[in-house]
């Protein structure tokens, strides 16, 4: 391993690691196996973990048992201890119902950690609640899916909180990667697969061959800017105050991305702009559909970007094999037959949308000598003491 010097932090890591395991990258563009002692004792009292680390929620992948959490990523905090009050479900529950004292906080934006100590508490919540039938503290394996378009800081951000949470390796992947994995596409053939994942905070666009990502595009327009698009259109066009939840619920029921075949109609409440007093109106999915035409022509037109850019081989691939549409807004009416009737090519969902990701985080986990070109960097490893 070279000489050691324990006089700065860096090679007290090096040192570390000779008593602790991880997967090195070789030639071939796999993972070498080290085998390393007291990881693989960690290994016993601890279940290897796949992250979905969302904007709106966190899914959990436990290996051998498949997701074992999905909850959403919000942590209510008492303000005067800075302690966690909620985590998940619970949290989401108290979203605009809290006491001065107490403040629900997503704290994850546009896909990247906002908040590091808030995201740091949750993640020891989820990490505890799996392996809560163990004696020992868990130090597991981790893989975090993570948004294509973040910088080394962001990565490294992830990386250490789950550190902090008390994993002992953490890996990232980048979250079309994994949600192409999670949805069974050939990811390590010589085929051009698309992938759209339409999550919470950031809409990615993906053509993956040979393990790899040949065409990406990422933008942080997705769920969350539908959501404040029906927030905007009720205040606008009806003078009514509606939350985020109100604002998802609709999006849920009816919004759409093209024409119903049986148009479907919601009713908003909220509080009236002008006197202040609470008020419903009944609005049409139509209504709705070209309240969020915006954000979704957006995310259409990033798609079609992404064709144009795609090398004309891996166009005929995708032609024949189809675009895969994962992420909770896969599940819009209508935005798989839009992205057909605009691309000219076949469009499917995704079997089970919402835990594409973190299904392919946890077979990443299962199997990490499989997926070493896939992984976003290295591992990070637990600093003792």
């Amino acid at each position: 391993m070279g000489c050691l010097s324990f006089g700065n932090v860096s090679n007290q890591v090096v040192a570390y690691r000779l008593f602790t395991s991880d997967q090195q990258p070789n030639a071939f563009g796999g993972l070498t196996v080290v085998i390393r002692p007291l990881s693989m004792l960690f290994g016993f009292f601890s279940r290897d973990l796949g992250i979905d680390l969302g904007t709106a929620n966190t899914l959990v992948y436990v290996r051998g048992k498949g997701i074992v959490i999905s909850e959403p990523s919000v942590v209510a905090i008492d303000t005067k201890t800075r302690r966690a009050f909620g985590v998940g479900v619970e949290a989401k529950a108290m979203v605009g119902k809290t006491p001065e004292s107490i403040v629900a906080i997503r704290p994850l934006k546009d896909g990247v950690i906002a908040d590091f100590d808030t995201v740091e508490m949750m993640l020891h919540y989820f990490i505890r609640k799996v392996h809560m039938q163990r004696l020992m503290a868990p130090h597991p394996r981790v893989v975090i899916g993570i948004p294509s378009g973040v910088t080394e800081v962001e990565k490294r951000a992830a990386k250490d909180a789950a550190l902090s949470a008390g994993a002992r390796e953490a890996y990232t992947i980048e979250e079309p990667m994994a949600a192409a994995i999670g949805a069974g596409l050939p990811i390590n053939e010589p085929v051009g697969s698309m992938i759209v994942d339409i999550g919470g905070g950031t809409t990615e666009v993906a053509v993956i061959s040979l393990g790899g990502i040949v065409i990406n595009h990422s933008i942080r327009v997705a769920g969350d800017e539908i959501d404040d698009a029906i927030i905007q259109y009720a205040r606008r066009d009806h003078n009514l105050v509606i939350g985020e939840r109100t604002a998802e619920n609709a999006k849920i029921a009816a919004g759409s991305a093209y024409p119903l075949e049986e148009e479907i109609r919601v009713t908003l409440r909220g509080r009236d702009l002008l006197t202040g007093l609470p008020k419903a109106v009944e609005v049409s999915s139509v209504e709705l559909r070209d309240a969020i035409s915006q954000p979704v022509n957006t995310i259409v037109e990033l798609v079609k970007t992404s064709i144009e850019e795609t090398p004309p081989e891996l166009v005929a691939d995708i032609m024949e094999q189809g675009i895969t549409l994962a992420g909770g807004g896969a599940l819009l009416l209508g935005i798989d037959r839009r992205l057909q009737t605009e691309l000219k090519m076949p469009v499917y969902r995704a079997e089970d949308p919402l835990t594409c990701v973190a299904r392919g985080t946890g077979r990443v986990a299962e199997a990490l000598h499989l997926y070493g070109r896939a992984l976003a960097s290295g591992s990070e490893l637990r600093r003792p003491g």
